[in-house]
């Protein structure tokens, strides 16, 4: 009994998850620049964690969120435009989502 390895399959594995992985990262990573353009910076605010986890307190959450709202008002780029990158945000989101599904869409039916 012997074991072949088709290694023209696993390159293609390879490659789809590499190229799968970065456009993941990309229009996640993308849809967030988009999102502090549009004025609309997340702001999370702080959780309780257990162990080695470092939380902010909350006079940095406070002073985060005033940062926040201080780079808004002063952003040069006019209502319009604001609007268009949180579209774009919500577009390269999206994309992301679909990335996802597709992939695991392509491991449940494709093989």
């Amino acid at each position: 009994m012997s074991v072949t390895i088709d290694w023209l399959a696993f390159v293609q594995v390879f490659a789809a998850a590499l190229l799968g992985a970065a456009a993941v990262v990309t229009f996640y990573a993308l849809g967030l620049r988009l999102l502090v353009r549009s004025g609309r910076s997340p702001v999370v605010s702080p959780a309780a964690f257990t162990d080695a986890i470092t939380v902010i307190t909350e006079k940095q959450a406070r002073r985060a969120t005033k940062q926040a709202a201080k780079a808004a008002r002063k952003s040069p780029l006019t209502e319009g435009q604001k609007r268009i990158a949180l579209l774009g945000a919500y577009a390269c989101f999206a994309l992301c989502g679909l990335a996802v599904i597709a992939g695991i869409l392509l491991i449940v039916i494709g093989h």
